[in-house]
């Protein structure tokens, strides 16, 4: 499983944009419920960060409902059921994080949604 690579350049933090990348590919149906996700130690050489910070991105997963953590058998995405809450936030983290990355303000993006929620 590959994952695409950082953007050393960007303004949004490297953590926050692998969350992103995990979380909008479980909410477009990439990453389907069971993947099995790379270990901690993999995904950090794979995308060049520290372990601690992957493992980070790990437990926010978690915690969001998009992954379930079982000790030894590893970080899998979460059932549909369970993920379903977290699909919500992943959608609006990457809509957060491309505003970011084309310099929008905060007002400017909740306007565009407001605008396209009317349509």
């Amino acid at each position: 499983m590959e994952f695409t690579p950082l953007d050393p350049e960007s303004a949004t933090p490297p953590y926050e944009q692998l969350r992103v990348q995990i979380a909008s590919r479980v909410a477009s149906g990439e990453l389907t419920p069971g993947t099995r996700l790379p270990t901690v130690r993999g995904l950090a050489g794979q995308v060049g960060l520290a372990v601690n910070t992957v493992a980070r991105v790990y437990r926010e997963l978690e915690a969001d409902g998009v992954v379930v953590t079982e000790g030894r058998r590893g970080t899998s995405v979460a059932s549909t059921a369970t993920a379903s809450g977290g699909e919500a936030r992943a959608a609006a983290a990457a809509y957060v994080a491309t505003a970011r990355q084309l310099g929008l303000e905060l007002s400017e993006s909740l306007r565009l949604v407001e605008q396209h929620w009317r349509a």
